[in-house]
């Protein structure tokens, strides 16, 4: 069987909302699912800096009976180093049974998948992060039930969190508004792509630059930094930017009663959002990063297993 990937949403999408369901249950089933993954070795590639992606993948493959191993790119041989990326990557196929990446390009991303030949897991590149969304949606489901007639509205930024999550809106059913300023909206190939997605599934993908009217009813606000790694936009001119798409207690009044609060982290609280929200009771950003490890369990185990 050929073996498959996770560097977009796409790539799992036929299996993407059984895995959000396994998620729930290895969640339910912690300490007491066994060793799915025993005698396993994940290699993780890491280019940028990590809190919530090594450790999570560190941990779900520790606790499925599996090893990680951690790399830091610029001590290998590989790109400016002096071995071509596709080299390393068939020679990491060697080693081990699968590769977690997180990489600022997403060109070389897919590079390491078309060389490996095994699977290879985006740990986050500059187009998605597709192991956020899955986390994501598997809190979504947790605190709302369901998706069908829910409202996603994201606030910021238009980066790899939002594209990724726009692909997982459209296939899970769920609506969703990209709420962006016009010079930072999504990827417009992966907006008009997840838009086409959620017509056909009956849930609604829209874009829009007015947070007051977007947040409207709305089930979910979700955020993330204003200024990713490697952008070096001037805090001043980011502020100036993106001020009107603060999570605050204004805006939070505009969304429905229940309207849950969602951040990937880190969260630089007093920009994107203030800490009287991120720590209020409709906040839900801590058990959205734990279920970053259930998440990872979830693709570990049907990636590599």
């Amino acid at each position: 069987m050929a073996k498959k990937d996770l560097i977009s949403v796409l790539d799992m999408k036929d299996e993407w909302p059984d895995l959000v369901d396994l998620a729930i249950k290895l969640k339910a089933e912690r300490g007491t699912h066994g060793a799915p993954l025993k005698g396993k070795t994940l290699i993780m590639l890491f280019e940028k800096p990590s809190t919530r992606t090594r450790i999570s993948f560190d941990v779900a493959i520790t606790e499925l009976g599996g090893h990680a191993l951690h790399i830091d790119v610029s001590k290998m041989h590989m790109g400016s180093q002096g071995e071509t990326v596709e080299d390393t990557a068939k020679v990491l196929s060697r080693f081990a049974h699968g590769i977690m990446y997180r990489a600022y390009d997403y060109k070389v991303m897919d590079k390491i998948g078309e060389s490996a030949t095994i699977p290879v897991i985006s740990g986050l590149d500059n187009l998605e992060h597709p192991c956020q969304a899955l986390a994501d949606m598997m809190t979504i489901k947790e605190k709302k039930g369901s998706f069908r007639g829910k409202k996603l509205v994201y606030l910021g930024d238009g980066n790899n969190v939002c594209n990724s999550l726009l692909y997982s809106s459209a296939i899970i059913g769920l609506d969703m508004v990209a709420c962006c300023p016009a010079t930072r909206m999504p990827n417009a190939e992966i907006m008009l792509g997840a838009a086409r997605i959620a017509d056909a599934n009956g849930c609604k993908i829209s874009a829009s630059h007015d947070p007051m009217e977007a947040c409207k009813d709305a089930d979910i606000l979700y955020t993330d930094t204003w200024i990713s790694m490697g952008d070096e936009t001037p805090v001043e001119k980011a502020v100036k930017l993106f001020c009107m798409y603060q999570i605050n207690s204004g805006l939070l009044s505009i969304a429905k009663e229940d309207c849950i609060v969602m951040h990937c982290l880190p969260a630089h609280r007093g920009f994107e959002i203030t800490a009287e929200v991120m720590d209020g009771p409709q906040s839900v950003v801590f058990d959205q990063a734990e279920n970053r490890l259930h998440a990872q369990k979830a693709v570990l185990c049907t990636l590599l297993k």
